[in-house]
C-alpha cells in the first residue's frame, strides 16, 4: 500500500509499474525523494531506485547507463520520473556500511512492487543513525562549529569575502550537523539539511533564523551568535583549548595518518 500521496504522483508510480513490472531485467521499484518522505509540492518529480538482476546492473553500469529520467510516464506539468538502477548487493552494503546521505535516501521509502524476498526487511536496516559512531561525531561537529566560529573573525579582520562565506556555510552546516547528531538524525545532505533540522525536536530556540541570518549577513556578530547558541544548549565536554587541539590533530594532520579530513569528506 502506498502513503498518502497526491494524486498526480500515484497515477505517475502506477505508470512506472505497470512500465517495468513485466521486464525481467528488473526485481523491484522503490520510491524515495519527496515523495516519500510526504513533502513533495505540485510539480515535484518521482525519484525510484529500481533494483537490476546482477547481470543487467553490471552491463549497465560498464556501460555508464544506471539512470532512468522519463517524462512519458507523468500526466502533469513538468513532471518526471528520475530513477537510479541498482542491484540488490548494494542495498545490502547501504545496510551494512552506508554514509548517512546514503542512509537517509530511504527515510520514508516504500515499494511499489518487489519480487524479492525479504525486501522490505532489508530497507527497514537502512535508515537507522550510527549509534556506535555518534559520541565521535559530536566531538567532531562541535570542535569543527567552534573552529569556524574562530575563522568568521579572523575573516571579517583581513576583510576576506570568500573567507566569511565559507565560514558562515561551513559553521551552519556544523553546528547543524551537530544538531541533527544529538537528536540522532541522519544528515540527508544539503538538499534536505534545513527540512531534517526543522524535524529535531532538541535544539537551541531560533536556531534554524540565526543559522538563517548568518548565511544572508556573514559577520564574526552573527557567528558568534549561532556558535553560543549551541555552546549554552547544553554541556558537550569539549574545552577550547580541546577544539584547537582537535583540529589541529584530525584536521590539518589528516594527511599523516593516512584519514581524509571531516570537511573534505
Amino acid at each position: 500500500m502506498y502513503p498518502a500521496l497526491k494524486a498526480h504522483h500515484k497515477e505517475a508510480i502506477e505508470n512506472l509499474v505497470r512500465e517495468y513490472r513485466n521486464d525481467q531485467r528488473f526485481h523491484a521499484i522503490i520510491i524515495g525523494g519527496s515523495v516519500a518522505k510526504q513533502c513533495a509540492r505540485d510539480d515535484s518529480d518521482v525519484d525510484f531506485m529500481i533494483i537490476a538482476t546482477e547481470e543487467e546492473f553490471k552491463l549497465r553500469k560498464s556501460k555508464g547507463d544506471l539512470f532512468i529520467n522519463r517524462t512519458d510516464l507523468c500526466n502533469y506539468p513538468s513532471g518526471f520520473v528520475d530513477g537510479k538502477i541498482i542491484d540488490l548487493h548494494y542495498l545490502n552494503q547501504v545496510a551494512e556500511k552506508g554514509n548517512e546521505p546514503s542512509r537517509a535516501a530511504f527515510d520514508g521509502a516504500f515499494i511499489a512492487y518487489s519480487r524479492i524476498k525479504g525486501l522490505e526487511q532489508i530497507l527497514n536496516r537502512i535508515p537507522v543513525y550510527p549509534e556506535k559512531e555518534r559520541n565521535e561525531r559530536l566531538k567532531s561537529f562541535y570542535c569543527m562549529a567552534f573552529i569556524q566560529n574562530w575563522l568568521m573573525g579572523e575573516a571579517e579582520r583581513h576583510g576576506t569575502l570568500y573567507t566569511r562565506s565559507r565560514a558562515a556555510s561551513q559553521l551552519s552546516l556544523y553546528a547543524g550537523r551537530l544538531i541533527l547528531a544529538h537528536n540522532r538524525i541522519l544528515f540527508p545532505y544539503h538538499k534536505w539539511f534545513v527540512h531534517y533540522l526543522e524535524k529535531c525536536g532538541d535544539k537551541p530556540s531560533g536556531f534554524i533564523e540565526r543559522m538563517n541570518r548568518l548565511l544572508k549577513e556573514p559577520t564574526s556578530k552573527n557567528a558568534g551568535v549561532l556558535f553560543q547558541s549551541i555552546r549554552d544548549f547544553r554541556d558537550w565536554g569539549i574545552s577550547d583549548h580541546e577544539a584547537y587541539m582537535w583540529f589541529m590533530t584530525k584536521m590539518e594532520w589528516s594527511w599523516m595518518h593516512g584519514t581524509t579530513a571531516l570537511e573534505d569528506l
